[in-house]
């Protein structure tokens, strides 16, 4: 992989994932990036959800997301960190609102790209409230479209939200570096995970309830996907039939193609309705026959499906050991997963260890600033024009996003093979003849770019295709790999056709391996990597999260494609790019694997709680009905936060175990916490118990309805909806970008 950005520094002050993931990225693309920590070092140092940190030593974790960092300890204003800024290019913060004035940071370092990532955003109402990972998913609409109707919803396990922001945040540095010209100002990225959650977790559901055109929604969002995870002889094994034809496909598996006649279970919602029904008939095949035995017919029937691995079972897998995905930490026994993105065929470095903390400042190892782009100040990507030849989710997100910063994106599509999401529109044929045009996830992820109709299995549509890229900066395709090579469009031609173009590729396996073929979508990538083990409840199966996978894919991507620019000015050609979904998914499910290396445990299902809390979960209040519960997400990271759950319920400390104080008895004790938070909570009604927890500064939310995002009044004051017009389907809302640049006060959205 090329590091083409070897001279651009960075100073990182930001604590937890999300920024640690971010600086990471620009590491990996070769920034000297320089960890600023607390005299007594960044608190992923001493964390391992297994509790397994040696004294003196640092977590496994810490030293994958450190890796190739600097790091002294020290704050903005020490004067030995002074002097680090005035040469800096990027900083990357994490601090409360109220305790850094990125305004006056701004200011006083006008040429640096600052990225702030806060919970909620640095402004409107929210923007001081107290969170954690969990809060943050309950208040995005997230949580509540998990689950079994009638049950208890459920978190996405392994903190997809922190890593799904970092994403995005190196993806907005690496535009906000591409815009900045010569002797032009910095800029300061506002980036909330909530807004990243809001668009990763809830499947755009606020976007379809404005096009049914239905007073508030009834009930409980929660709902499951089926078939989906399934028990197999000795274990389980994952499908998706996101389409009609993988579904039809799917029943002639499990030789049942007599019930291609029922119209009922063609449907999900049919399927939901008779769910013991269906998933009897599922596992009478599923369960009779080994997880290779189903992988491999339904490989030949081109069904996407998945071991569902853990984290022992991830790094067995074939086709991840033949591509060498996982490689070990320098000095440790920890094995994670490479950079998800590949050069000209080409692997990534090897890694490279992490920093210990030091007292005294490092110096820049680059012998000169950052050389800026020849940015005009208007948006980062304007005069660049990429063919987009992608589908569904995972692709469609990331020519969004590259769309959005102000390329013109060339969405291509035919009649004989539409883009798989108008298909979604189906469910609203009864409402739109032109049902095609009224896809709520097509509208939402397809902003910003021109359609075209052109059939690439006919010679005359390749043609056109051959002659469009000889004015393009880009091809975007997300097939499986043959594909492209069946329509003349390899990589040969394309180079030939114009040097300068940038191929990106985002196979769901790769372009090699012997998986490389394989079909696979979000769901997919959460069975694989092990996100699917360690999300669902303890005492039920393993559960997919719905979704995150996809624009966690198409981000990487993205971040791809801004390096493969860089690239491209320094040695003045195009070249080809492979982002590949399932090592994308990969990276964010690195603890899962990374626990098991290093300390032999295997990280499983907890529901709604997490290692790093006690108390933690969804506690029903006493006006919520059983039909429609109202969920207080409550989440005790800190022996603060408990002091202030106490404060709130009016707990005397000297009424409980002594070892409820601090955080490893009450984690010991959860279940008796649990059950007396329960009780509790059943006779306090819902928004006095919201209140109280916030005056008391305790991480809680209200389980926020996904169906109703685009009328939350954070969200409303960061003006996150934008308005899109239709001529089928009429005005909606829809989501924008997680973060806002202060050189662009308004939205991202401009068709």
């Amino acid at each position: 992989m090329q590091q083409p950005f070897a001279s651009l520094r960075v100073v990182d002050f930001s604590t937890g994932i999300a920024g640690a993931y971010t600086t990471r990225l620009l590491a990996d693309a070769g920034a000297d990036v320089v960890k600023v920590e607390p005299g007594a070092g960044d608190p992923l140092r001493r964390w391992s959800a297994s509790g397994q940190v040696p004294e003196g030593a640092d977590g496994p974790l810490f030293q994958f997301l450190a890796g190739g960092k600097r790091a002294f300890a020290g704050n903005p204003l020490d004067p030995a960190v002074r002097e680090l800024l005035a040469e800096a290019d990027v900083v990357v913060e994490s601090f409360t609102p109220s305790a850094f004035d990125a305004e006056a940071f701004c200011a006083r370092y006008p040429r640096v790209v600052l990225l702030s990532l806060t919970p909620f955003g640095r402004k409107g109402p929210w923007r001081d409230r107290a969170w954690t990972e969990f809060t943050i998913q309950a208040a995005s609409g997230s949580i509540a479209t998990r689950g079994l109707p009638g049950g208890e919803p459920f978190q996405a396990g392994g903190r997809i939200t922190e890593w799904f922001a970092g994403t995005i945040g190196a993806v907005a540095v690496l535009a906000a570096l591409q815009r900045r010209g010569a002797g032009e100002a910095g800029e300061h990225i506002d980036l909330s995970l909530m807004e990243a959650m809001v668009v990763a977790g809830t499947n755009y559901m606020s976007v379809l309830w404005q096009m049914l055109g239905e007073p508030d929604p009834p009930g409980p969002a929660q709902s499951i996907e089926t078939p989906s995870i399934e028990k197999t002889r000795e274990g389980w094994v994952g499908f998706c039939t996101n389409s009609q034809q993988q579904f039809s496909d799917f029943l002639t598996l499990i030789g049942r193609p007599d019930l291609g006649t029922d119209e009922e279970l063609q449907q999900v919602r049919g399927r939901l309705a008779r769910i013991e029904e269906w998933q009897a008939i599922v596992r009478e095949y599923t369960a009779a026959h080994t997880t290779a035995e189903i992988l491999e017919g339904a490989a030949l029937l081109r069904i996407p499906s998945a071991p569902v691995n853990d984290g022992r079972a991830v790094l067995e897998h074939v086709h991840l050991k033949e591509r060498g995905v996982f490689r070990r930490l320098p000095g440790t026994n920890a094995l994670a997963p490479r950079p998800a993105v590949r050069f000209d065929d080409e692997d990534p470095p090897a890694p490279r260890p992490a920093p210990r903390l030091v007292e005294t400042k490092p110096t820049w190892r680059s012998e000169c600033r950052h050389a800026p782009r020849s940015g005009d100040g208007s948006l980062p990507l304007s005069g660049i024009r990429i063919l987009d030849l992608t589908a569904w989710w995972a692709g469609p997100s990331a020519t969004q996003i590259l769309a959005a910063f102000g390329a013109e994106v060339i969405h291509v599509e035919s009649t004989t093979r539409p883009d798989g999401m108008r298909m979604v529109g189906g469910m609203l044929a009864q409402r739109f003849d032109r049902w095609w045009e009224a896809s709520a996830f097509f509208h939402a992820a397809n902003t910003n770019k021109r359609g075209l109709a052109l059939d690439l299995s006919r010679p005359g549509g390749q043609e056109i295709a051959r002659d469009l890229l000889r004015h393009c900066d880009a091809l975007v395709e997300n097939f499986t790999p043959r594909v492209l090579e069946s329509f003349g469009l390899g990589w040969d031609v394309v180079h030939a056709l114009n040097p300068q173009t940038i191929m990106l590729r985002m196979p769901a396996f790769g372009l090699s391996g012997p998986w490389r073929d394989r079909p696979g979508f979000a769901q997919t990538m959460e069975q694989l990597s092990g996100l699917a083990w360690v999300t669902g409840h303890a005492d039920d199966q393993p559960r997919i999260q719905r979704g995150p996978c996809d624009p966690l894919a198409g981000m990487h991507a993205a971040y791809a494609f801004f390096l493969a620019l860089a690239e491209r000015e320094r040695r003045g050609c195009g070249m080809l790019v492979e982002a590949t979904m399932v090592e994308a998914a990969l990276a964010a499910a690195s603890e899962i694997a990374i626990e098991w290396s290093a300390h032999g445990v295997l990280l499983g299902r907890q529901g709604n709680r997490s290692p790093g809390a006690a108390p933690q979960g969804l506690y029903a209040c006493a006006d919520g009905t059983p039909a429609n519960p109202f969920w207080l997400a409550l989440s005790v990271e800190s022996d603060e936060h408990w002091r202030g759950l106490l404060e709130a319920l009016d707990w005397s400390p000297d009424s409980l175990p002594a070892d409820w104080a601090h955080s490893v008895g009450r984690k010991a004790d959860e279940n008796a916490i649990d059950e007396r938070l329960r009780r509790v909570f059943a006779g306090l009604a819902g928004r006095e118990a919201l209140a109280r927890m916030e005056a008391a500064g305790v991480p809680a939310e209200a389980l926020a309805d996904p169906r109703r995002m685009d009328r939350h009044p954070q969200l409303e004051a960061r003006h996150f909806f934008e308005t899109i017009k239709h001529p089928v389907t009429g005005e909606a809302r829809v989501p924008g970008q997680a973060f806002r640049f202060a050189s662009r006060p308004g939205g991202w959205i401009e068709r």
